[in-house]
């Protein structure tokens, strides 16, 4: 099998992750509407967004209008009726014809329980034009710029599903150092990098870390490495301190 054909089969998600944070389905709803907002402008394929139902045909029916008070009416939707302290949840797809060519989020907000913490998903597509256009430093650092700036994360980052199976302790609440990642200001001053390390400021928020301007792969034991010494230098540095949840 060549490098490129394991590279099409990599699957890649973009997530953001924080700890308990009790917020209203208004607050959920204006977080919702700047990551709406912004999205057209990452990638044409990410302007229009369905919810998500129980078959392709049902789902198109169901648009999302990303207003205020449309956002919050899904977002209350997804209120759990029992567990007051569990937040909101909601899913959104994008309608794509070709399921490998598509994308969808999921996201849990307002949960200030210790059992849930809050994410935003994204699964990003996989193989097609749209992939190609996708699975890019630059596209998907827009990605997680937006993530950040909209959510307020304690981490976000950008992995294939066989890196993180890889980097994962078995601790829920582990910060994971993905092809690209953001860390917020709160955990600490991010050291020099090795290159081809690159570092940008997200506002006064936090900072991006992208590992390789090139799409990072599992199958390249360059990138892995270099995935490692990055994971050591933050440990190092105290910012790869768990989620409070």
């Amino acid at each position: 099998m060549s490098l490129g054909t394991r590279i099409r089969e990599e699957t890649y998600f973009a997530g953001a992750y924080w700890g308990a944070r009790k917020e209203s389905s208004e607050q959920c709803a204006r977080r919702a509407g700047s990551l709406f907002a912004v999205l057209p402008s990452i990638d044409p394929s990410f302007t229009q967004w369905f919810q998500q139902g129980r078959s392709r045909k049902d789902a198109l029916k169901r648009p999302i209008a990303p207003t205020h008070a449309g956002l919050e009416k899904l977002i209350l939707k997804g209120k759990d009726r029992v567990v007051e302290d569990l937040g909101f949840r909601f899913g959104a797809w994008n309608g794509a014809p070709d399921d490998s060519d598509g994308s969808s989020f999921n996201v849990t907000c307002g949960s200030y329980s210790e059992r849930v913490s809050n994410t935003c998903v994204f699964n990003l597509p996989h193989r097609g034009p749209t992939a190609d256009r996708v699975l890019t430093a630059h596209v998907l650092a827009g990605l997680v710029r937006v993530l950040a700036t909209s959510w307020e994360p304690d981490f976000a980052t950008v992995m294939s599903s066989p890196h993180l199976q890889s980097a994962e302790t078995g601790d829920p609440s582990s910060s994971w150092i993905g092809w690209i990642t953001y860390l917020s200001s709160q955990r600490g001053t991010v050291p020099p990098l090795p290159a081809p390390v690159r570092i940008e400021p997200v506002d006064d928020r936090g900072t991006l870390i992208i590992l390789t301007p090139e799409r990072f792969t599992v199958g390249n034991p360059e990138h892995l490495a270099l995935a490692e010494r990055v994971r050591g230098l933050l440990d190092n540095a105290g910012l790869l301190k768990p989620l409070t949840l």
